[in-house]
Parts: structure tokens; sequence; C-alpha cells
């Protein structure tokens, strides 16, 4: 075949449906960065520092000695700075307002990369016409997640509160889940391949390993909202109990889960173990199938973060642990999915 020559119809859509998967892939590796930048945030108190939403101006930081003491002053007047950081010092500011700045910028730059490459493959004919309306949907819920992440910022500035809403940050970080989750889905959704023959047990403890990892995940949410990990911190027990006590003391019951925080970190451990088991569950029972070496890496990359929790948890949540710990529940989202892309794998109709 010529070199210039067109490529055969069948192989030119191939090729287009992997650029466009090598794309989403390439989003899907900015979102866990982004993630993990939350997580360094939220743990150095930097996520405040920043009372202003300006999705336009706020591009540049302070370029100014009147512009910093400007920022300053607007932040020594919310109730984290008067309890927490009071006398910290211009220099003490800049260091917290550097991390949250570089948190909005990656959003902004996820932005771009979302938008840009969208138009020039669409302008080449590699995205498959039915796909348009997904993507760009995923675009819009991208810009709604940059307003919830405001309205979450913003529940900070209230009257005695040092901290954001820890539903806002669940709703925050569920959304960065669901974009991700999306964006990885349809990635893989364009290579997907022939299935991988297992016995039907094995897709059902697949999808079950899943959805508990995802409630796992959002229980971390709370957990970190409430700042959960810096209390019981010893493992297997709580405070000498497997369940701890106090458990149900809020009324009605269910705000235990969301505003109690023994309850609350109690049903992140027991989520996280009950994914750990369902993982090992899937794994022996598709020991002997071609499916095990998915499974394997299922199974290894729950472990891995369940072995990260429990280091973060006995060591009181430093920075850095804690932001690894937050990152790698994406890994295991990611692990998680493209499992159960190759147990109910099929050709892509895309």
């Amino acid at each position: 075949m010529p070199f210039d020559a067109p490529l055969p119809p069948d192989e030119a859509a191939a090729r287009n449906r992997r650029a466009v998967a090598n794309w989403l892939f390439f989003l899907c590796g900015m979102i866990l960065v982004m993630v993990a930048l939350g997580g360094a945030t939220r743990l150095t108190g930097s996520g405040l520092s920043i009372m202003e939403w300006a999705p336009i101006r706020g591009i540049l930081p302070p370029l100014s000695d009147a512009e910093w003491n400007r920022l300053y002053e607007l932040y020594r007047t919310i109730p984290q700075y008067q309890l927490v950081n009071k006398g910290f010092g211009l220099d003490g500011f800049k260091e917290i307002f550097w991390l949250e700045w570089g948190h909005r910028l990656w959003g902004r730059l996820i932005g771009l990369a979302f938008i840009v490459p969208l138009a020039v493959l669409w302008w080449r004919g590699a995205v498959p016409r039915r796909l348009l309306p997904r993507l760009l949907g995923l675009f819009v819920l991208g810009g709604l997640q940059g307003v919830v992440g405001w309205i979450m910022v913003a529940s900070g500035f209230m009257p005695d509160s040092t901290a954001v809403s820890p539903y806002r940050l669940v709703v925050h970080l569920g959304l960065a889940l669901v974009l991700y989750a999306a964006l990885l889905w349809t990635a893989l959704e364009l290579l997907r391949a022939e299935p991988i023959e297992v016995p039907p047990l094995v897709r059902r403890l697949a999808r079950g390993t899943v959805a508990v990892a995802a409630l796992a995940i959002l229980a971390g949410g709370f957990v970190a909202g409430l700042k959960a990990g810096f209390d019981y911190n010893t493992f297997p027990l709580m405070d000498g109990r497997l369940v701890p006590e106090g458990y149900g003391k809020l009324a009605p019951f269910w705000l235990n889960w969301t505003e109690n925080v023994a309850a609350v970190q109690f049903n992140h451990r027991l989520l996280a173990t009950a994914t750990l088991v369902l993982a090992l569950g899937t794994l022996l029972a598709g020991w002997h199938s071609a499916a095990r070496p998915v499974l394997q890496g299922l199974a290894g990359t729950v472990g891995v973060q369940y072995a990260l929790g429990i280091a973060t948890l006995v060591h009181v949540v430093p920075v850095g642990l804690g932001t690894l710990h937050q990152a790698m529940a994406v890994v295991v989202l990611t692990a998680a999915l493209v499992a159960l892309d190759r147990l109910r794998g099929r050709a892509s109709t895309l």
C-alpha cells in the first residue's frame, strides 16, 4: 500500500477509536492528579486560602505586593485564620495559597485538555457520531464540578467554621469520581475486546466489588470531611472495641453515618474490609479462568489500598500518606472498572 494511500475503512475506524481512547486515558490521568491535589489541599488546610471565585481573573496568581496583602486581609476575616492559623503571617499564607491556586489551575487545564482535543478530533472525523453527546455532557459535568467545588469552599467561610461541609466535600469527590469513571469506561468501550469466559459467579462478585468499593470511597469522603481519621488511631480495634462506643448516639439514626466520628470511621473500615474480601473472593472464583491476571490486579490493588489505609490511620494522617491514600482510591476504582470491562467485554459499537 502506498504511504499516502487511504486506510481501509475498518483500519481507519480502529485507529480513530484508539486516538479518542488515548485522549480519554490522558484526561483520566489528569483527574487522578486533581484528586491527589484535592487531598493535599484538604490535609494542609489550604482549600480556604482563596476566598474569591474568579474563573478568568483567577488564572493568574497575585503579581504585586498590594494584591498579596489584599488577599491575605480577606483570609484574615474567616474563622480558619482566627481559630487555626492566627498570626502565621503573609509567608504562611503564601504557602497554603500556592497549593490551592495550583489545584484550581489544574482544574482549568483539565477543561482545556478536554475541549480543545475534542474539537480537533471531531473536525478530523475521529469521534463516532453517537459518542459526541456523551462527551459534551461530560464536559458540562466537568464545568459543574468547578461550581460545586466553589460551593464547597464557600461553606468553610461560615461563622465558627474552620473547614468545609462534609456533605459538600462528598458531593465534590463523588462528582469527580463519576466523571473519571465515565471517561475511563468510554475509553475502555472504544477498545473493548471479546469477552473473557468466566462462571456467572465471577461476574456477580466483580460487580459487588465495584459497588462496595464505591461506597467505601464515599464513606472515606465523610471520614475526611469530619477529620475522623485523627481519632481511634489503632487497628483493628477502636478504643479497645470492635464496634466503637457511641456508634448510634445521634438521632435520627442515619445521622450517625455522616456526622458521628466513631460511626463514620467504623463504616469506612467495614466497607474497606468488605471490598478486600470481595476482591479476594472474586480472584478465588476466577482463579482457573483466563480472567485471573486482571482479577489478581484488582485484588492486589485493593490490598495495597487497605494496607495504606491502616498505615495512614495509625500514623494519624500525615499529609503524604493521606494524599497517597486518596489518590490510591482512584487506582482501586480503575482496577475494578477494568476488571468489570474485561468480564463483560464485547466488540465496540461506538
